[in-house]
């Protein structure tokens, strides 16, 4: 079966908890240090704008998540976070997830998606970012704490959302 990609459910969550502690743990992408319990987590996911899932035979390789960058004036920026499970990188899944990502931001009504935080040593995000039309916005140095406790740099991203 393909890879599909669809609106979480509740079921999925404690495959969609794993990719995301795993990622926590790793220390080296997500900006987070505590890791989920399953409450937190089904309570996390589902207050986002939306949260979708990459789907094989029944498995969860990959999420992301889709929420406003900043209230009021700037609620139309939207953020997102993705994760693809240890084991399934290098198959693309990201790139969907990115994708999708942008169409579902759009028809959520927001008009640009900005990373904050993408560490500069994260090369397969940013290669797959310039990839996909996303401009970076420069660097910040030393922005990003990993887990060994070293500083590297961040290099914001943004793009704007088409309309359909």
């Amino acid at each position: 079966m393909p890879i599909i990609i669809r609106a979480f459910r509740e079921a999925d969550v404690p495959e969609m908890l794993e990719i995301w502690n795993d990622i926590v743990e790793e220390g080296v992408a997500f900006p987070q240090e505590e890791l989920l319990t399953l409450e937190e987590a089904k309570a996390f996911f589902e207050e986002q704008s939306y949260t979708g899932v990459a789907v094989e035979n029944g498995e969860i390789l990959g999420l992301y998540i889709v929420h406003p960058n900043n209230i009021g004036r700037c609620g139309h920026i939207a953020n997102a976070s993705y994760g693809v499970k240890s084991g399934q990188r290098g198959r693309r899944i990201g790139e969907r997830l990115v994708v999708d990502s942008l169409e579902v931001a759009g028809n959520l009504g927001f008009r640009i998606m900005q990373f904050n935080v993408v560490a500069v040593t994260n090369k397969g995000a940013i290669h797959l970012y310039k990839k996909l039309g996303f401009t970076p916005l420069g660097i910040i140095p030393n922005g990003f704490r990993q887990k060994s406790g070293d500083y590297v740099d961040i290099m914001p991203f943004y793009i704007e959302i088409t309309d359909k």
